[in-house]
């Protein structure tokens, strides 16, 4: 690709203001999820009410408020762009079944044959592809990800999640 998509994140801020310090594991995650996602990820606002959103690159800022996943998406320049509201239900089981599994690959690693690493790594891929399919269902009509944006996002609401919303 030649040119820079207009279709993006450029920057990502993580509200956990009202949540509890992260723990220096889920600290970890954050900034590899943060990381892969500005390296790649394509994100755009859909037309509503019948009118055209603001161009991207977009800055998104994500948090948990009143139980409520919280998108707010700005311009470059700090204009808002769209901000919307998102139920946390819909991700509670596949968040606390991809914690389980990560604690038991990250068990695995330290004293299992690379076979049954491979098969709870496999298991865990599985749980996150779930993730980003709720979160794309979830996002219909407010933002258009790919697969690839969904996944890496649904690291950070599972670390988010992680710290005082389940």
């Amino acid at each position: 690709m030649t040119a820079v998509s207009r279709n993006r994140i450029s920057r990502i801020e993580i509200d956990d203001s009202a949540l509890p310090p992260p723990t220096p594991e889920i600290e970890q995650e954050r900034k590899v999820a943060i990381f892969d996602l500005l390296e790649e990820n394509s994100f755009a606002l859909p037309p509503r009410a019948g009118r055209q959103p603001p161009e991207g690159p977009y800055h998104l800022r994500l948090a948990i408020h009143d139980r409520r996943l919280v998108f707010d998406i700005r311009t470059e320049t700090g204009a808002p762009a769209a901000q919307f509201h998102l139920a946390l239900g819909p991700f509670r089981q596949v968040v606390k079944d991809y914690f389980q599994i990560c604690e038991s690959y990250f068990d695995a690693v330290k004293k299992l044959p690379p076979s049954q690493i491979e098969t709870i790594d496999m298991a865990r891929r599985g749980i996150h592809d779930e993730g980003a399919r709720v979160l794309i269902e979830r996002l219909e009509g407010k933002a258009e990800v790919d697969r690839d944006t969904a996944r890496r996002l649904f690291t950070l609401i599972c670390v988010l999640h992680f710290g005082g919303a389940g």
